[in-house]
């Protein structure tokens, strides 16, 4: 796999219910380059980024994750 080329077949919602360090660490070791961890109901851009994840996490666990 090439850097910043995640798992296309990757099941997002397997970083559901992870820490959020771990959840991290996994998409990393997974090929994604940029991976951003929001707050609930955070306003946030919704440009797609090639290689970014996106985790909504509350009280230290991820409870959504979407990919760009």
């Amino acid at each position: 796999m090439e850097l910043g080329q995640p798992e296309r077949d990757e099941a997002l919602d397997a970083y559901v219910g992870l820490s959020a360090d771990a959840a991290e660490r996994r998409a990393r070791d997974r090929g994604w380059t940029a991976v951003r961890a929001l707050e609930p109901h955070a306003v946030v851009t919704m440009e797609y980024r090639q290689g970014r994840i996106n985790f909504t996490v509350d009280g230290g666990r991820v409870t959504k994750c979407w990919a760009g």
